[in-house]
């Protein structure tokens, strides 16, 4: 029964902070020593999965769009150069991820790097809920590269990815309903391929095992849950203005500074 309650407020956390700016791969660990739980690999990938459909299934129209064009391999209209410019955004998170696969999975047993990654999530959710007085209607493919850095740099553990993402399109001058739908889209070849990544990687080495269990399924379902009431509420409401931001950056900053003195 501990597990089983466990699972539910892990997968919780996970619908949750994966879209919220704050860094699911922090709470995760953090909430995971809380409560003593060793879910492993298997069960971190099972997790995302949900959150991975939760996405799939809130943007199913705008996906639909991209699959037609590239169907037909037209890349001239909208839904065409958008495939576009999510390629160009995911190059920066495939390269790095893939060479520094090995280095960053250390990095993630680390009690410094867990604090000090949310505590750069939340410097860059200050910078990024400052007002610029430009608001670009559409992306370009200097500006998805630029998100995709973001997106890159978040590979490092704690540091959220759709924060860093939607904060370095915001400093490129992009909408904030723009840049947040623009980082939803571009996580998900990122999330999809990481955990294909991980897969393979831990196969090759026998260190992944996966049990399908009603467990399992059920975390897949609430963190579907979860995440696609957070998707809608981010959309709806907070991204429409990024001097929200700075609700979370202070969370963040201050959790960050608890961990550093008192650990977890």
């Amino acid at each position: 029964m501990n597990d089983l309650i466990s699972v539910i407020i892990l997968a919780i956390i996970q619908g949750a902070t994966e879209w919220l700016p704050v860094s699911s791969s922090g709470h995760l660990v953090l909430f995971s020593n809380l409560l003593n739980f060793e879910g492993g690999l298997a069960f971190d990938v099972t997790l995302h999965l949900g959150t991975l459909l939760a996405v799939i299934i809130y943007f199913w129209k705008d996906l639909f769009g991209i699959l037609k064009s590239l169907l037909r391999l037209d890349f001239k209209t909208e839904n065409g150069k958008l495939i576009l410019l999510l390629i160009m955004a995911s190059l920066p998170a495939v390269v790095i991820g893939f060479v520094f696969y090995d280095y960053f999975k250390q990095l993630f047993s680390s009690t410094d790097f867990l604090s000090w990654g949310i505590i750069i999530t939340a410097l860059l959710l200050f910078l990024g809920s400052f007002n610029f007085s430009f608001k670009k209607e559409k992306i370009s493919y200097f500006d998805s590269f630029i998100m995709g850095i973001g997106q890159a740099i978040a590979i490092i553990p704690s540091i959220s990815r759709s924060g860093s993402t939607i904060v370095f399109g915001f400093l490129r001058g992009i909408k904030e309903e723009k840049a947040a739908r623009f980082s939803f889209l571009m996580s998900i070849p990122v999330i999809f391929g990481a955990n294909i990544l991980i897969g393979f990687k831990e196969l090759t080495k026998d260190t992944l095992t996966l049990e399908i269990n009603s467990t399992l399924i059920l975390g897949i379902i609430i963190s579907f849950a979860v995440g696609i009431l957070t998707i809608h509420w981010l959309m709806k409401s907070v991204f429409k203005n990024k001097k929200n931001l700075r609700y979370f950056a202070l969370y963040c900053l201050l959790l960050g500074l608890y961990i550093q003195f008192f650990g977890i």
